[in-house]
C-alpha cells in the first residue's frame, strides 16, 4: 500500500534576499514621503491664509482747489423819491415872519433858524403846510440842484392846501433884506407847477453857489 501522508499547514519558505531589499526600499520611500507631507502641512498652517493686497496703479492723492477770491458786493442803488408837481415860491429874511428874521416854526437837528447850503447833509429851509409835507421831509429841486427840508410854516401854502389841496412850497433864499433879494425871489419863481422829488436819496447833483449872495442871484 502506498505510504499515507498527513496534511498540515503549508510550510512558509523564507523570502528571497531580493524581495527583502525591495520592501526595505519601499518602506524608506513611504517614510520620506510622510516626512515631506508633515513639513508642507506645517508650513501651510503657519503661512497666512491670504496674500497681502498688492498696490495697483498710482495711489490716489487728494486734490485741493483754491478758494475763489472774494469780491466786494456791489452797492445797492438808492431808491428814488416820489416826484410831485407843486407850486414854488421863494422867501428870505426880507419877507419872513417876523420881517428881517431867520425864525422858523419847527427848529430841529438840522437848523435852529432858517439857513442851509443845499446839500443832502445841510439842506436849505423850506416852508409849507405840514399836512401836505410832513416836518423833516427832504425835497430836491432839480432846476436849482439843491436839497431842501420842511421846517417852517407858509401862510399862503396853508391856505391853498386847505382850500383846493394845491401843494405849495416856499424855498429859503437867504438871510438878506432889501429890494435885491426880493427881485431874486421873483426871478427864481417858476410859472405854474413844477416837479420836485420828495424824500430823495443822497447823491443828487448839488450846485454849491448860494441862491442869493447879496450881490446877485444865481438863478
Amino acid at each position: 500500500m502506498p505510504r499515507s501522508t498527513t496534511l498540515g499547514p503549508p510550510t512558509r519558505r523564507p523570502a528571497p534576499a531580493r524581495v527583502k531589499a525591495t520592501r526595505r526600499a519601499l518602506l524608506a520611500v513611504a517614510v520620506a514621503t510622510a516626512g515631506v507631507l508633515a513639513v508642507v502641512t506645517g508650513w501651510m498652517a503657519a503661512a497666512p491664509l491670504t496674500n497681502p493686497p498688492q498696490p495697483t496703479g498710482v495711489p490716489f492723492l487728494p486734490t485741493t482747489t483754491a478758494a475763489p477770491t472774494p469780491t466786494a458786493a456791489p452797492k445797492p442803488t438808492p431808491a428814488p423819491g416820489r416826484m410831485w408837481s407843486v407850486v414854488i415860491t421863494f422867501y428870505g429874511a426880507a419877507d419872513n415872519d417876523p420881517p428881517g428874521s431867520t425864525e422858523i416854526a419847527y427848529p430841529n437837528a438840522h437848523h435852529r433858524a432858517a439857513g442851509g447850503t443845499g446839500t443832502y447833509a445841510d439842506p436849505l429851509s423850506l416852508a409849507a403846510d405840514p399836512r401836505a409835507i410832513p416836518v423833516g421831509t427832504r425835497v430836491y429841486y432839480p432846476p436849482l440842484q439843491k436839497y431842501f427840508v420842511m421846517e417852517d410854516d407858509c401862510a399862503a401854502c396853508i391856505a391853498e392846501w386847505r382850500s383846493s389841496r394845491t401843494p405849495h412850497i416856499d424855498l429859503w433864499t437867504g438871510n438878506f433884506t432889501g429890494a435885491g433879494i426880493i427881485r431874486c425871489e421873483e426871478t427864481l419863481t417858476p410859472d405854474g407847477r413844477v416837479p420836485v422829488e420828495l424824500n430823495p436819496p443822497p447823491g443828487r447833483p448839488v450846485n454849491p453857489r448860494p441862491l442869493y449872495s447879496g450881490k446877485g442871484c444865481s438863478g
